[in-house]
């Protein structure tokens, strides 16, 4: 990997102002904008902490988010900055390169417009990088043609060094809480006597406990059977990404702590078993995201229109994330296995993010001939981007077939809706492995150890069918449901994850 830090050190403070990025949406056309653009408080632009008189930082904490480059860590640094923000009023900086602070607005889903509009958003420069599209036909489904961008990302230390000393200068204390891919970027933060740093962690805490145990050569305290079951490993994600993952893995232990997009109503086994193997402070804060969606903000989204109109409980929805792309067999195996099960349903069908998600024209994926003319009744194809947390929710979602990644599983284990778990790549093997062994809230879709195999339609119509129209299903969706309502409790007063936010926040306010 290229180190040298040689670009030039500027920064540029861009005024994000949603109704500007409405208006540039509908213009490009390059994906639909879940902000709502009608509420004209949002006309107000986003400030720069520069235009900030010195005496209205003198003695406040401030907190400055650093997530990694892709979306599902974009995505869960900005739900956090919201709620930060939002419940305790304390100033939120969310650092970033200009497309992804872009791309980060653009997304972001079930989240209120009013307190998106209290973050202060920051570009940093990064250098050009190669933005390919994914391969769709490699057997292994990571997304390694990101590789660039992650390269890339390297070279953000020193203008977020210089941004870290500057806003140090202003402050009483600064936060610096960062994505454990961004360490290496964030080091400079132990050179400043008043800030200190804290690990946000993307991913389970079942798959952050296995790992560590793992490269610290411990044994996994599962019991025997459910290590039997654990998904192992290997062939999860390449030797280029471990190789990135263990660049950052000396820079790590500068944090003062981890916090965790969990709550001890899914996690508890585990955050307990975490505590064993590192010394550090750990806060169970999830999930994140608004559990009470009462301020939806894409009611004229198309998906949600044709949800309306469909019984309870009764339409699965498909979606692989950012980062997964099928080959044009694949597309078709999974297209005809859905109109075989005779279900409702909505697919996403999309093609996997770029480096740069607005560079290059996105493949349009083919289903077999008139499918959507025969299913128009029964399914939705959807090929734009979706409101993921707005779709769980609704009360005619009953079940999520889903790559098990961690914001796709935190988001379906809040809103209530079992998973059919299809895992491929990372974290997800063990996120399934979770969803199936120890919450038992799905059913597999296909096995890890199976991964490079072709998943046929009749396979697809079996677990279709076996979720969304038995008794099993149906015992597998009660069980959801009631593991829904105990987490969205756990984010209230007096719940364990409310408690485990106000924790954190009086530590680093102390």
């Amino acid at each position: 990997m290229d180190l040298l830090l040689n670009h030039p050190l500027t920064f540029t403070h861009l005024p994000y102002n949603p109704l500007l990025l409405q208006r540039e949406k509908t213009q490009s056309g390059d994906m639909e904008d879940p902000i709502e653009t009608r509420n004209t408080n949002l006309s107000t632009s986003m400030r720069s902490y520069e235009n900030l008189p010195n005496h209205q930082l003198d003695d406040e904490v401030v907190i400055v988010m650093v997530p990694f480059l892709a979306q599902g860590h974009l995505n869960q640094l900005l739900q956090l900055s919201c709620l930060i923000s939002s419940t305790y009023d304390l100033p939120v900086y969310y650092v970033g390169s200009a497309t992804h602070n872009r791309q980060a607005l653009l997304r972001a889903n079930a989240l209120n417009p009013l307190d998106i509009a209290k973050i202060h958003f920051h570009d940093i420069p990064l250098p050009e990088f190669a933005s390919p599209p994914p391969d769709i036909n490699a057997l292994n489904k990571f997304p390694l043609h990101h590789q660039p961008l992650w390269d890339a990302s390297l070279h953000l230390r020193e203008p977020i060094a210089s941004f870290l000393r500057d806003i140090s200068s202003k402050s009483r204390r600064v936060i610096v809480v960062h994505d454990s891919l961004m360490s290496y970027i964030v080091q400079d933060v132990s050179s400043l006597p008043n800030a200190e740093s804290y690990i946000f962690n993307c991913i389970s805490v079942i798959t952050l406990y296995c790992s560590l145990c793992l490269f610290r050569g411990k044994s996994i305290q599962l019991g025997e059977e459910l290590l039997k079951k654990l998904p192992p490993f290997e062939g999860a994600q390449p030797d280029e990404v471990n190789n990135f993952m263990d660049f950052q893995s000396p820079y790590m232990d500068i944090k003062s702590g981890d916090i965790h997009n969990t709550s001890k109503v899914i996690e508890g086994e585990f955050l307990d078993l975490l505590a064993q193997v590192e010394s550090k402070q750990q806060w169970a804060i999830g999930p994140i995201l608004p559990t009470k969606l009462d301020k939806i903000s894409n009611r004229n989204n198309i998906c949600l229109e044709w949800l309306n109109k469909q019984p309870p409980r009764s339409v699965l929805y498909i979606s692989f994330g950012t980062s997964t792309t099928f080959s044009d067999r694949e597309v078709m195996e999974l297209a005809m296995g859905l109109e075989q099960s005779k279900q409702k349903f909505i697919w996403v069908l999309r093609e996997a993010d770029r480096g740069d998600a607005f560079t290059g024209e996105a493949r349009r994926f083919e289903v077999p001939e008139r499918l959507e003319e025969r299913v128009k009744e029964v399914g939705l194809v959807v090929r734009e981007w979706a409101p993921q947390p707005e779709i769980l929710a609704h009360s005619s979602t009953g079940g999520f077939m889903s790559h098990c990644g961690w914001n796709s599983c935190i988001e379906s284990i809040t809103m209530g809706v079992p998973i059919a778990a299809w895992p491929m790549h990372s974290d997800q093997p063990r996120n399934g492995f979770l969803v199936m062994e120890i919450l038992k809230i799905g059913l597999t879709v296909r096995e890890w150890e199976k991964r490079e195999e072709l998943v046929s339609a009749s396979t697809i119509e079996k677990v279709v069918r076996k979720l969304m129209a038995s008794e099993e299903g149906d015992a597998i969706r009660k069980r959801s449901e009631e593991l829904g309502e105990a987490v969205r409790r756990s984010t209230e007063k007096g719940g364990s994850s409310r408690i485990e936010l106000d924790s954190f926040i009086a530590h680093i306010t102390r």
